[in-house]
């Protein structure tokens, strides 16, 4: 117990899936800690269940205006930042084929720049504080590609390549300041299970239909919320710029 204690952390996205679940195990493990998420009702409920560490904002993370009232927010509430978690995203059907301009700026706009917005701010944030760590969600689309989730796997791999460039600067400039991406493969939240309901979706989804592929590919959002605990702590102070993948393997070739 104890292993985030005295540190500050945000989380985004965190009313429900993995970001809820990485802001428990942060406020268990004695972080103060600020939930941000769009759905304030599902947010706000979170933030009670902690009590008094905790603090819920309503927060877009595309907009650069609510990452400033975020970190002004925590500042005001807790005094600084140590921790970002940047784990708010949206996902959707589309091949390189299907895909339109439309859709492809809808998500490039909340994955790419909400992150990009986040790493600019919370590295500001952290500066004046003894050390920090960033860690960004990205996933194993990022790193092998999906041809169902054409601009999802391009954001993601913007993520994990902001995450590097970020990482290189801090050893640069000599910040005590981490940043490491996470790459799952599928984890079993709504924002996963929710896809049927996608009227693009392909007829025969592997992921929901066999049970064998739901038990080898999904992992649940206290699988990834241990990884962020990790990257969180000073327990993993000497790595940075690592690209984490928790995937059971999705990279191997299985007889």
């Amino acid at each position: 117990m104890g292993r985030v204690s005295g540190k500050v952390a945000i989380v985004t996205g965190a009313a429900s899936g993995v970001g809820k679940e990485d802001a428990l195990l942060l406020a268990r493990e004695g972080a103060q800690v600020v939930l941000t998420d769009v759905n304030e009702e599902a947010g706000r409920e979170v933030a009670r269940s902690i009590g008094d560490a905790a603090l819920f904002v309503r927060h877009d993370i595309s907009s650069e205006a609510d990452w400033k009232a975020v970190i002004a927010a925590t500042q005001d509430k807790f005094g600084g930042v140590d921790i970002l978690v940047n784990n708010a995203a949206i996902l959707a059907y589309g091949t390189i084929e299907t895909t339109t301009l439309e859709l492809w700026q809808k998500i490039q706009k909340v994955n790419s720049d909400g992150y990009f917005l986040g790493c600019h701010y919370g590295l500001e944030a952290m500066k004046s504080r003894p050390n920090g760590s960033i860690v960004n969600m990205s996933s194993m689309a990022g790193i092998g590609g999906q041809s169902s989730f054409c601009a999802y796997s391009a954001s993601k791999a913007a993520v994990a390549g902001l995450t590097r460039s970020v990482a290189a600067h801090c050893r640069a400039k000599l910040y005590k300041i981490r940043c490491n991406s996470i790459h799952p493969d599928g984890i079993a939240t709504p924002m996963v299970f929710n896809l049927h309901q996608d009227k693009s979706a392909p007829p025969a989804y592997v992921r929901e239909k066999d049970p064998k592929q739901l038990q080898a590919r999904f992992a649940q959002p206290q699988d990834i919320a241990n990884l962020v605990l990790f990257l969180a702590s000073d327990e993993s102070k000497f790595i940075n710029g690592a690209e984490m993948r928790i995937d059971n393997g999705y990279l191997m070739w299985a007889d």
